[in-house]
């Protein structure tokens, strides 16, 4: 299975690379712009993708900044939080826009949000998610799943 991790750091990548390797190949994407010129390119069969993404520069984020500013009172400093701790969604939007159906998988736990999750997964699926913390069988089993 070739997987696209779409990360700001190189944990996920690293630590999957290192404990996934049987039947998985791992191509990681430091953010959303970079995630949908490699799903232009190369063919993948899911995407593992992180939430948090605080070490891009702006003009990496996506997510209208301005925007989010204005939500905030004009308070550029909220914002940019705001885009950096929801980045993974706005990725995830952006996959689906751009015609992406593949399965995402992603590294947040949404078990104290149902309503939340329930919304993202009927306008967003295929997709499906975990806790930071799972263990590489919980991920490897994940992502078996969504090739059945």
């Amino acid at each position: 299975m070739r997987v696209l991790v779409v990360e700001d750091g190189y944990e996920y990548s690293e630590t999957l690379g290192e404990f996934l390797a049987d039947g998985f190949t791992w191509v990681r994407a430091g953010s959303g712009p970079e995630a949908l010129r490699l799903l232009d390119g190369s063919t993948f069969d899911a995407v593992f993708l992180d939430m948090r993404f605080d070490r891009v520069p702006l003009a990496e984020l996506l997510g209208d900044m301005e925007a989010t500013a204005d939500r905030f009172n004009g308070d550029d400093v909220q914002a940019r939080a705001f885009l950096e701790d929801h980045q993974g969604l706005f990725v995830l939007a952006a996959l689906r826009e751009a015609g992406c159906g593949l399965p995402v998988l992603v590294s947040y736990d949404f078990g104290n949000e149902e309503a939340r999750w329930e919304r993202i997964r009927t306008r967003q699926g295929p997709v499906d998610y975990l806790p930071d913390n799972a263990s590489p069988a919980v991920i490897a089993g994940k992502l078996a799943a969504f090739s059945r």
